[in-house]
């Protein structure tokens, strides 16, 4: 599966680690992708919610089946949330720009998932958007 495979199949995207916070890169993130067709859902133990809608604690509170994991974590906490999106199921584990875990992406993709690191999950719908 493409990058441009994961926008076509990944319709629900949880954000892990979606910040309340305007100026957080999460938080933006998190509404691009609501104005643009996904259904962005918002992990954070911190938050109660983001853009008016419920914050999940963890992959595994959610209530309805996650396509693709957007993390918006430090490398070294990568791990346990990519165990976690295995076993809820998840299809695509996305690793935001300056996130970089061999021994995640190893777990990943031996569990079949497909995985992105250090990449901007916006930057690049927006970059294949405008390529076609």
């Amino acid at each position: 599966m493409s990058v441009s495979e994961i926008f076509k199949v990944c319709r629900t995207v949880a954000v892990v680690g979606a910040s309340p916070n305007p100026d957080r890169a999460s938080h933006r993130v998190f509404n691009y992708l609501c104005e643009h067709g996904f259904k962005a859902i918002p992990v954070n133990p911190t938050a109660t919610e983001v853009s008016g809608l419920v914050c999940y604690p963890n992959l595994s509170a959610v209530p309805e089946k996650i396509d693709c994991v957007d993390v918006f974590r430090r490398s070294e906490d990568v791990l346990p949330i990519v165990e976690e999106a295995i076993k809820i199921g998840a299809k695509a584990i996305w690793l935001q720009e300056g996130i970089v875990n061999g021994e995640a992406e190893a777990k990943a993709l031996a569990a079949g998932l497909l995985i992105v690191q250090d990449r901007c999950i916006m930057k690049e719908h927006r970059r294949l958007a405008y390529e076609g």
